[in-house]
């Protein structure tokens, strides 16, 4: 067995410690030793994008980064998303427009709409196909995700509108 490495990240606005093998992928130190199950282990090969998560800024498959890596981080999984009891725009605007049925999916969706909609916060249907492209549905056939995040769009942008200056707010802390 490996000697097990320390490492240190933030999670949803909070700091975490965590000892890992040095081979041990982020999305089962999430799951197994954080409890932070919202990210889905699906293909573990980086196909199915169930398992995004954003890190440092940068939307990434968490069955393809060691957790070692993650040192001195900032990371966010759809658990970050809600805050103060209020949800995100974008999982409301998953509810209200059907972008989900069965959820498996969902979180990795949610966490990739969330980065696109950082770097492009009124994004075309084009542009939004093709930043969720690697995340994979079986049961929607994608036109209510298309929705949702354009959904979320406009509601994010009419918030930035309220407060001059500023971007979209991004999820800080774990909801409870």
């Amino acid at each position: 067995m490996a000697k097990k490495v320390a490492v240190s990240f933030n999670l949803n606005g909070n700091d975490v410690d965590v000892l890992v093998e040095p081979r041990e992928l982020l999305i089962h130190t999430l799951r197994e030793k954080l409890a932070t199950t919202g990210p889905h282990i699906g293909c573990e090969t980086s196909h199915c994008g169930a398992c995004t998560v954003d890190l440092d800024g940068m939307s990434v498959k968490s069955c393809t980064v060691l957790t070692v890596q993650c040192q001195g981080a900032r990371l966010l999984t759809i658990e970050g998303f809600e805050q103060g009891g209020a949800l995100h725009a974008l999982q409301q605007a998953f509810s209200q427009e059907h972008g989900l049925q069965c959820g498996y999916c969902t979180p990795g969706m949610i966490t990739r709409a969330y980065r696109l909609l950082q770097e492009i916060p009124n994004p075309s249907e084009e542009e939004i196909r093709y930043w969720m492209s690697g995340n994979l549905c079986r049961c929607t056939g994608y036109q209510n995700i298309v929705k949702a995040v354009q959904a979320a769009a406009k509601v994010l942008a009419a918030q930035a509108a309220e407060k001059p200056g500023a971007k979209a707010p991004a999820p800080e802390k774990v909801s409870a």
